[in-house]
């Protein structure tokens, strides 16, 4: 299986933005998805945004319009730029990459938004 690592986590206040990173051990170019859940303290993970690997993209509606992903086969990575941040967003945001035959997730990376 191919592992996830996140970077970009972080303490940010309120307005402000943060990049993620998710770094593939090897080639996504096979996967048929790839994107960030959440999971806020006391409540479930949840899809924050995905991409198909043909380039469809699909964002939760409480990131629409602040939060862009994006990703760079050649790097083997995804990105989640996170613009106007609430402190709702805080939650730790995993990494996951689904291909045909299994699902990978990264350990996470903690987004803490002070108000």
């Amino acid at each position: 299986q191919v592992q996830l690592v996140e970077s970009g986590g972080g303490l940010v206040q309120a307005g402000g933005s943060l990049r993620l990173s998710c770094a593939a051990s090897r080639s996504i170019f096979s996967f048929k998805t790839m994107g960030w859940y959440r999971q806020a303290p006391g409540k479930q993970r949840a899809l924050v945004a995905v991409i198909a690997s043909g380039g469809r993209i699909n964002y939760a509606d409480f990131v629409k319009g602040r939060f862009t992903i994006s990703r760079d086969n050649a790097k083997n990575t995804v990105y989640l730029q996170m613009n106007s941040l609430k402190p709702e967003d805080t939650a730790i945001y995993y990494c996951n990459l689904i291909t045909e035959f299994y699902v990978s997730w990264g350990q996470g990376t903690q987004v803490t938004v002070s108000s």
